[in-house]
């Protein structure tokens, strides 16, 4: 859900600015919820993953799935995602492109070379946020590519608490992270991504005229949100860093996206 929700998001304030018709805005929606970053990772980084109690029993690293056949899925699913923005213009097909393949693709192998993985993964995991614009031709207006920032800044944070779960795990693994290359200053860096998030929402907010639903749902309730998050959640316990990841991938997204899904539907 972490890679849905940027492309609701976005595709939200693009249809209360546009007054775009509720089954066109729902198709979009439908066509924004598939994925296949996940299936890449998997896929290239199983020789680690058979060396982390957590991800030992992956269906790739454990050989439940042959290497084999999750490649020909893995084409499969491409296949089909780029046949769905076929027809988009060529920006957006290119956009679409980069997306599904270049930066889901050379992910994985940046857990091997520096310890900012996160960062290229903000870029894999948001690219959905500009693309909802793409797809609807209307470009890349300052306030989404604000908003693509803040997304990126979103998964700085919950993947960097999802990456707290292996830490032990990854130094023998020879795994890098921004879990380990934080340290003890990891509380206060997490708490300016979530700042710059909660920052990115109101200021496209504004510039996209959203009205008081946004602001009091997505804005004020996600921050309050993202602080309670933060103030309770115990980077040394691997459940409680999964609980959290699993609460930002549901829960938050979720709430952010009410505030502007309230927006759309009563400005009709």
């Amino acid at each position: 859900m972490v890679l849905f929700w940027p492309y609701a998001w976005s595709l939200t304030l693009a249809a209360r600015a546009l007054r775009l018709e509720i089954p066109a805005f729902t198709s979009f929606l439908i066509l924004g919820f598939i994925g296949a970053s996940l299936l890449h990772s998997q896929f290239i980084y199983r020789e680690f993953d058979r060396q982390v109690e957590r991800t030992k029993n992956r269906p790739i690293a454990a050989g439940t799935i042959s290497v084999f056949g999750a490649v020909v899925f893995l084409f499969v699913h491409i296949a089909i995602m780029l046949r769905m923005i076929w027809n988009v213009d060529q920006m957006a097909f290119l956009f679409g492109v980069i997306s599904i393949v270049v930066l889901p693709g050379i992910y994985p192998f940046m857990k091997r070379i520096t310890y900012w993985p996160q960062a290229w993964l903000g870029l894999a995991m948001n690219c959905g946020a500009p693309m909802a614009w793409l797809a609807l031709g209307q470009g890349l207006p300052t306030s989404i590519m604000i908003l693509f920032a803040g997304t990126w800044a979103w998964t700085m944070w919950y993947d960097t608490i999802y990456a707290c779960q292996d830490k032990r795990d990854d130094v023998k693994a020879g795994v890098k992270s921004t879990a380990l290359l934080f340290g003890t200053w990891i509380k206060p860096i997490l708490f300016g991504f979530a700042s710059a998030l909660v920052a990115s929402l109101y200021i496209a907010g504004v510039m996209n005229n959203m009205g008081a639903y946004y602001h009091t749902i997505s804005v004020l309730g996600g921050a309050l949100y993202l602080a309670h998050d933060m103030y309770t959640v115990d980077l040394d316990s691997p459940k409680a860093c999964w609980d959290s990841f699993h609460r930002n991938g549901f829960r938050f997204g979720a709430l952010v996206w009410a505030g502007a899904l309230a927006d759309y539907v009563t400005s009709l």
